[in-house]
């Protein structure tokens, strides 16, 4: 058997669904194996988990040169950044220095690996992508969030610490007790407690809870749908990108079969 018969059936195995329903299927083997060890198991089944352990680490690695030996571009693969850190798991995980001072690296890296369910579903992908893409632009968001929380820690705190000064004692503390009117979390008794004195504080609270739980959290979300829409168009382009270079590549052979 020829390379080009070995490398159009590692194609066609990398490209099966059964092959990524099975890749899919063992990382969450791996993190359920993670989970397992974290209980007080008998001895006699922690030989087995090591098994298991040894056999999914292999099937990475080998999952891993699938995905390189059929790719196009080799060059190439190390552009995508989960093609990386797929790579860096699966090399740290196949060091053997689990009985070594690094032990507890290595049982991190093997949480790790439950992150691979991320680059091995494109939809959480394009997901993760676009999320950190919005970080900066999410950034100001977050900033002018900071100003509107501070100013009204700080009105708060004038106005309600002979109230309690459990919640509203500084200004480091009202913020805390905004988070919590912000999240929702009983913060009816808050307020409650503030109208037995001032009738009117209503309005602080309200007005507090719809500029942060609702203007600006439809901000994020509108980010991070842009983000979205932009990296979905990104990756038809890198397909379009893709396929004329196959094309290019078949007009050559053409060219050199005519000549």
């Amino acid at each position: 058997m020829n390379l080009n018969a070995i490398k159009n059936a590692l194609v066609k195995l990398h490209n099966n669904k059964a092959f990524e329903f099975a890749v899919i299927s063992v990382i969450i083997v791996s993190s359920l194996l993670i989970g397992v060890k974290t209980y007080d198991i008998n001895p006699d089944y922690l030989f087995v988990l090591q098994i298991m352990d040894v056999a999914v680490t292999v099937f990475f690695l080998v999952e891993i040169i699938i995905r390189f030996a059929t790719t196009e571009n080799k060059k190439r693969f190390f552009h995508n950044g989960w093609n990386i850190f797929d790579t860096i798991i699966v090399v740290v995980s196949i060091i053997p220095i689990d009985q070594s001072e690094y032990a507890l690296l290595a049982r991190l890296i093997r949480i790790f690996r439950v992150l691979r369910l991320i680059s091995a579903i494109p939809e959480l992908r394009k997901l993760v992508s676009a999320l950190v893409k919005a970080l900066p632009a999410m950034g100001y968001v977050l900033l002018l969030m900071f100003i509107l929380f501070y100013m009204y820690a700080a009105v708060g705190s004038f106005i309600f610490e002979s109230i309690n000064e459990v919640l509203w004692g500084d200004i480091a503390i009202a913020m805390l007790t905004l988070f919590r009117v912000v999240t929702f979390e009983d913060w009816t008794d808050v307020m409650y407690e503030t109208m037995a004195v001032y009738p009117w504080s209503w309005v602080y609270y309200l007005s507090f809870i719809f500029f942060n739980a609702f203007v600006f959290l439809n901000m994020m979300i509108g980010i991070v749908i842009e983000k979205m829409q932009a990296e979905n168009n990104t990756e038809l382009s890198e397909q379009d990108i893709d396929l004329r270079d196959r094309l290019a590549r078949i007009e050559q052979k053409l060219d050199k079969l005519k000549s």
